[in-house]
């Protein structure tokens, strides 16, 4: 019996950590999410009114305690807010509940959770063979001013004292306000904030505080695990200083540049890993938030990008919502149009990327309303239509990837169509065709070429069947504004195979089917015990 539990200790305490690369993080779909937003400890199901932009409870073993709902809908990472200790001061914009307001680096924040905590979410995580990624804040340190609201002459208007490893002015840039984004210099040197709250500029010229960032960054990454970093506000520090940064990291890097032109952004995919694709996504947004949306502006961007960003939009990250910008179902409630555009990051080169809440159809606006608590949907995902188009479209770009051992690394091309209102993007085995066309427009598609005459097709999305006329000349159309995305059906079956078998097993299971896969897994682990407890004998 001794040997027994011997055995099971043993089993339960495997974990598995990762160094992942870039070329790993690319066969990955991310799902982003606020700590404080997505999930409490225990379902304690605490009220959120995002308007008073208050800490609502989420933590890290809350998000450990769903990350079922996660990986159910076939997401393989996960990204999750700064885990730094955040001021606890009163502010015009409310309490830290983001994360993004640091006070001290060497300390994690004491409202997500306990160090302990956050192992536990980054073995939970692993053991999954999913990805952890962090975000992290170099440029900046938040402080209130010591007489808020006035004027802001110096540094000496601040208590730096209370901020941890940097509390000296020397540390710091001296004051200036970031007037004119434009000029670089000034973007680098100046602050962000405002008089209210000041986002104090570190000094990343001194070898002092660059030789400390990078050794935190290091242990960081190490003491939790962590196989990914997201930078904020990036483009804010000179371009030089990251890649003994991201050296130190040791795992994958994307950056965040704000930025809407290609030209701008294209130069830091030369000193880290990748960038979230900003140019791609304000056209990706324009295009498909209304039926007059342009669809040459986003092939122009996502061309440009392609051949101007290091490895192309490869390894990019491509999303259509974040925490920052207003929801994208609060521009348009038409649902053709909304899936057309969630279609589109599962089926490009890049890393496709999910903001939580976007699934159950969250439609906030601008922060702080886009900041929903997502315990407030119960994270049902029966019978809800996005739900189901994000478990197929990850479903699809893995079976892509399982089937074409060069998807990853061969870039997408777009057909050219008559229909300004239709995009065609080959990537093989996969073909999708968008449209902005709309819930009440039809909209029709001509694809020669792609797939072999005769051959017998699935759309994955609706799990319908198409066979490829003899001239191998495909027409395709659609009748509701619906995006279509095909695969051959030798591999789409397999997709749409396991949908019915959980439709099947529900029908006559009923309650029951809630024992599915990760009964299966469980009952496969106390068998695997036993096995194991008798090799101790």
């Amino acid at each position: 019996m001794l040997r027994y539990l011997h055995a099971l200790t043993l089993f339960s305490s495997i974990s598995v950590s990762f160094a992942a690369s870039a070329d790993q993080w690319q066969s990955r779909s991310i799902y982003q999410l606020l700590t404080d937003r997505f999930a409490v400890r225990n379902n304690a199901g605490a009220p959120c009114n995002t308007s008073d932009q208050k800490m609502c409870g989420g933590s890290w073993i809350g998000i450990t305690e769903h990350l079922d709902y996660i990986q159910n809908m076939g997401f393989d990472a996960i990204w999750i807010s700064p885990v730094v200790e955040n001021i606890d001061d009163k502010t015009p914009y409310g309490e830290p509940y983001h994360g993004y307001w640091t006070k001290n680096i060497s300390s994690l924040n004491p409202h997500f959770g306990k160090p302990d905590d956050l192992k536990t979410l980054s073995s939970a995580v692993h053991n999954r063979s999913m990805y952890l990624m962090v975000d992290v804040v170099v440029n900046h340190f938040a402080s209130v001013p010591s007489h808020p609201g006035a004027n802001i002459s110096s540094l000496n208007d601040f208590d730096l004292t209370n901020l941890s490893p940097f509390s000296s002015s020397s540390d710091f840039h001296p004051f200036c306000w970031i007037e004119d984004y434009s000029n670089q210099t000034r973007a680098e040197q100046c602050w962000l904030g405002d008089k209210n709250l000041a986002l104090v500029d570190i000094n990343t010229e001194d070898p002092k505080v660059v030789t400390t960032m990078n050794t935190w960054i290091s242990s960081l990454v190490k003491d939790y695990n962590i196989d990914g970093i997201r930078i904020d506000a990036a483009k804010h520090i000179r371009k030089d200083f990251w890649p003994d940064f991201v050296k130190a990291a040791g795992v994958f890097s994307i950056g965040e540049i704000y930025d809407k032109n290609v030209s701008f952004v294209k130069d830091y995919t030369e000193v880290m890993d990748s960038v979230l694709d900003f140019p791609s996504f304000f056209a990706l947004s324009a295009a498909f938030s209304s039926t007059n949306g342009s669809f040459s502006d986003l092939l122009e961007v996502s061309t440009a990008s392609q051949q101007s960003y290091k490895r192309g939009v490869s390894g990019t990250g491509s999303f259509l919502e974040n925490h920052d910008l207003p929801r994208f179902q609060s521009q348009t409630g038409d649902l053709a149009l909304i899936k057309n555009a969630m279609t589109w990051p599962f089926v490009t080169d890049a890393i496709p990327i999910l903001y939580y809440g976007q699934e159950q159809g969250y439609q906030g606006a601008k922060d702080p309303d886009n900041r929903e608590a997502l315990w407030l949907s119960g994270y049902v995902t029966e019978n809800k239509t996005l739900v189901s188009l994000v478990k197929s479209l990850n479903a699809a770009r893995k079976s892509a990837i399982s089937l074409n051992s060069s998807f990853l690394t061969t870039p997408m091309t777009f057909i050219s169509q008559e229909n300004n209102q239709a995009i065609a993007i080959s990537k093989p085995p996969l073909l999708a065709l968008l449209t902005n066309v709309g819930q009440s427009g039809t909209a029709s598609w001509n694809v020669p070429g792609v797939f072999d005459a005769n051959q017998a097709l699935v759309d994955v999305l609706t799990c319908n069947q198409y066979v490829v006329p003899s001239d191998a000349n495909m027409t395709v159309s659609s009748s509701d504004g619906s995006p279509k995305v095909f695969m051959p059906a030798t591999v789409a079956d397999q997709v749409c195979e396991h949908e019915e078998k959980n439709i099947a097993r529900k029908r006559r299971y009923g309650n029951k089917a809630l024992l599915t896969i990760k009964a299966e897994w469980e009952t496969f682990g106390i068998t695997l015990l036993f096995m194991l407890s008798g090799w101790f004998f």
